[in-house]
């Protein structure tokens, strides 16, 4: 009877170390929404994987997609455990993984804003009111953007009471905020919707000539960013896990980090923060 009590004790002790050394030995992955260009996103969050897996103690690596719709994916099949989102993906990823969390936000997150901006042959200028762009072209950024598709949208229906296709000459969508800001800078469309944040590091770094494209409105405020983990990631990582990837990211606080996303610091996020951007998914038709 000892010899079996012992035997059942080193299958339990060996189990557990086997365990502990496939947690250990388990990469956590994360993404995030591509809404600049490659290059600036691939820097941003390798820092961050770096940080984050000093902070956890497992290696942590930064898988990039090429589209909202991607990163949407690689979470719901488990092939990243953690996301950077905007508002409208980050509802329709937890929508897809129940009881997946909504864990951290920008400061600056909890109230964002989308800024119209258009092309110097329209003769617009920066308003209060929403502007008279019935008949002109019009682009949004990505599909899935919240501040470069949803939002706008919606006020753009809410003011003309028309939908974008039959408000517009022409409807586009660049992809991405950088691309929107070049595409109305040369013309290619003379109105576009942009998140601000991405127009003011643009216009401080010098690659915006406010002589051929200016804001003429912005938006009221509305939550957007923010980053969420699955429901099941403490199965493969351990009890707590959650809450420790919570804290690494509202400790964040590197300057070097914070200015490249940029915010100013992360504060905590539920989903529930996220209630306001869903309504507006339903009532314009993106979500059921």
């Amino acid at each position: 009877m000892k010899k079996m009590t012992k035997l059942f004790a080193l299958c339990a002790l060996t189990l557990s170390l086997f365990v502990g050394a496939n947690a250990s030995a388990a990469t956590f992955t994360f993404t995030a929404i591509p809404d600049a260009d490659e290059s600036q996103l691939r820097t941003r969050f390798e820092q961050v994987a770096l940080y984050l897996s000093k902070q956890l103690g497992v290696e942590v690596k930064y898988v990039p997609v090429k589209s909202y719709s991607a990163a949407v994916t690689a979470f719901r099949n488990n092939q990243v455990q953690l996301a950077w989102f905007g508002g409208l993906s980050g509802v329709q990823a937890r929508r897809l993984v129940p009881g997946s969390q909504a864990i951290a936000q920008g400061y600056e997150d909890q109230f964002f804003k989308s800024y119209f901006i258009a092309h110097y042959s329209t003769g617009l200028a920066l308003s209060e009111s929403f502007p008279d762009i019935t008949d002109k072209t019009f682009t949004f950024g990505s599909k899935g953007s919240t501040s470069g598709r949803l939002m706008p949208q919606y006020y753009i229906e809410q003011h003309l009471k028309q939908k974008p296709q039959q408000a517009f000459k022409r409807v586009g969508f660049s992809g991405d905020h950088n691309r929107t800001i070049v595409q109305v800078q040369s013309g290619t469309y003379q109105v576009g919707a942009v998140n601000y944040k991405v127009w003011e590091s643009a216009l401080a770094a010098g690659k915006i000539d406010t002589n051929k494209v200016k804001v003429i409105w912005q938006s009221p405020t509305y939550p957007d960013y923010q980053w969420t983990i699955r429901a099941d990631v403490e199965a493969n990582f351990g009890a707590g896990f959650a809450d420790k990837v919570q804290a690494a990211l509202l400790n964040m606080n590197s300057p070097e980090l914070l200015k490249s996303f940029p915010r100013s610091a992360f504060v905590k996020a539920q989903n529930k923060d996220f209630q306001p951007v869903e309504d507006v998914a339903k009532q314009i038709g993106l979500i059921d």
